[in-house]
């Protein structure tokens, strides 16, 4: 179809787990050799052990082409087909290894399928990890030019878009320096801009935008709606945070141990994703600097007008500023209350340590019966570090009967007191 500008079929990916590096290339062999001289001379010596060995005595043992144990097949994907027109915003979620990024280097042609055609139509920009496609010795602005060029564009066509790429990724002071000296959430400003800017027709987007910071992220996902909407690209989006992807892609792909387990519409695909109990268990999920969220617990106050919510996070390295936000939504994944530490004044300032621990108390808590969970994220000064859906869940049942209860489209974001208080951990 003319539309069509991603068409992947019967998609496989096969690794050999067990086997010695294989050398593709004469130079791989070469440097192989060159870099393990005394390593190749002792396999040549055992080679002329084994050939003068008598044959009665059975094979030698650890000769050159022993492997160890017998290779094992780990099939990252597994016949995996789909389609992806022109404008379309297409979600991919799954657990860890479930096959993801696997997909995305596929499209991205850095690694070859085992099996399976892939079919692109335009241009392809991936953001996939944190410095692709840059030069850590070259600077900002020489990393621009050097993107732009790798995309196929000329000097021409980079110099009209290099003062809105400078402007998006908000890094004027530092465009001179080397990128090496770059904070994550600066590499990963600058990349995102390069890559949504030099107008791909294709770009592919992982979960390196958990890097940058809350306000970064909702840029980011402004700016893919409208490369998609407005200009007619086409956008993968892979994450975990899951209210990013139900905000931005109209379909999702969920990926299971290298299948695809449904295809179809974001909200019904990402309903059947947390209902099956396939999400990442809380403590499972590690964010920026190895943080994590330890215990979540949420318990009605005394009068069982009110909820009150316990958070214990840690990380590998010292939080000096934390702020922690929640979300709460009801049984059809509805937002019914957002908050977070910044919005509420005066809170009970962190001390700086690797664990936090957070109440927070919301007195009167007006909503219906229903099963509700709670996402949370925590990030440090302007760093947004870990997002986890569903940290905790509970059922509510209100504190007396509720007369009338309004349409579903009626029904909007509570507005009620809240209490945020950081304990020592």
């Amino acid at each position: 179809m003319p539309n069509t500008v991603i068409a992947v079929d019967g998609l496989s990916k096969r690794y050999r787990l067990g086997h010695a590096a294989r050398h593709d290339t004469l130079r791989d062999a070469l440097a192989h050799r060159l870099s393990a001289p005394w390593r190749w001379l002792r396999r040549s010596r055992t080679t002329e052990a084994a050939a003068e060995k008598p044959q009665d005595q059975g094979p030698a043992v650890g000769g050159p082409w022993s492997r160890g144990p017998s290779p094992e097949d780990f099939w990252a994907l597994r016949d995996v087909s789909f389609e992806v027109q022109r404008g379309e915003v297409l979600g991919v979620i799954g657990r860890n290894g479930a096959g993801k990024s696997t997909l995305l280097k596929i499209l991205s042609r850095i690694t070859e399928p085992t099996t399976g055609r892939v079919a692109l139509r335009g241009r392809v920009a991936s953001l996939l990890e944190v410095g692709t496609g840059f030069h850590s010795e070259l600077s900002g602005r020489e990393n621009v030019f050097l993107n732009g060029a790798i995309l196929g564009m000329s000097r021409t066509e980079i110099r009209r878009k290099f003062d809105e790429i400078v402007a998006f990724a908000e890094v004027e002071r530092f465009l001179d320096t080397p990128v090496k000296h770059y904070s994550s959430g600066m590499y990963v400003r600058l990349a995102f801009a390069v890559a949504a800017h030099l107008e791909p027709e294709i770009l592919i987007v992982d979960e390196v935008l958990a890097v940058g910071d809350v306000q970064f992220q909702q840029k980011c996902l402004g700016k893919m709606q409208a490369v998609s909407r407005d200009e007619g690209r086409t956008v993968l989006f892979v994450s975990h945070q899951t209210d990013a992807v139900r905000a931005l892609c109209d379909r999702c792909l969920w990926l299971s141990e290298g299948h695809i387990t449904r295809d179809g519409d974001v909200h019904g695909v990402i309903r059947a994703y947390m209902d099956s109990g396939a999400a990442l268990a809380p403590a499972a999920v590690v964010g920026a600097r190895g943080t994590r969220l330890t215990a979540s617990t949420a318990t009605p106050t005394a009068d069982g007008a009110g909820l009150s919510l316990v958070l214990e996070f840690e990380s590998a390295s010292v939080l000096h500023a934390p702020h922690i936000g929640l979300v709460i939504r009801d049984s059809d994944r509805r937002p019914v209350l957002g908050t977070n530490t910044q919005m509420h004044a005066p809170v009970q300032s962190a001390s700086p340590s690797q664990r936090q621990r957070v109440t927070v108390l919301i007195p009167f808590l007006p909503l219906h019966g229903d099963d509700y969970h709670v996402s949370v994220y925590l990030g440090d000064h302007d760093e947004h570090l870990l997002t986890v859906d569903e940290a905790v869940q509970f059922r509510w049942t209100p504190p007396r009967p509720v007369l009338h209860r309004p349409p579903l489209k009626d029904i909007g974001p509570v507005n009620t007191t809240i209490e945020w208080k950081f304990l020592t951990p």
